[in-house]
C-alpha cells in the first residue's frame, strides 16, 4: 500500500541536510553575539586582567607580601589583612 506513494517532503535527505545547515547557522550566530562571553572561557586564567575583583585583590596582597618583606607585620597578621583585603574588594568592587 505504500509501495506507490511518495515520501513526505520533509523526510527527504535535502531537508534534514537544510535543518542541519539551519542549526549550524544558528550556533554560529550564537556565538557570534556572545563572542565576549565564550573568550572569558577559554582564557588561560580564570579571572584575566580585565576582571576588576581578581586585580584589587592582586594588588592588596602585593602590598601585603611587600610588607612581609620589609618586616613590618609578621604571617599570622599578613593572613588576617588578606582575608581582610579579599572581603574589602568584595564589597567594593562592581561584579
Amino acid at each position: 500500500m505504500t509501495e506507490g506513494r511518495r515520501p513526505h517532503p520533509l523526510d527527504r535527505p535535502a531537508a534534514r541536510v537544510v535543518a542541519v545547515a539551519v542549526m549550524l547557522a544558528a550556533a554560529g550566530a550564537l556565538a557570534a553575539v556572545h563572542r565576549d562571553d565564550l573568550s572569558l572561557l577559554l582564557a588561560d586564567s580564570p579571572a584575566g586582567p580585565a576582571d576588576p575583583l581578581a586585580r584589587c585583590i592582586a594588588q592588596h596582597h602585593a602590598t601585603i607580601d611587600k610588607g612581609i618583606a620589609d618586616g613590618v607585620f609578621g604571617a599570622e597578621q599578613a593572613a588576617l589583612f588578606k582575608q581582610r583585603a579579599e572581603g574589602m574588594c568584595r564589597s567594593t568592587t562592581q561584579q
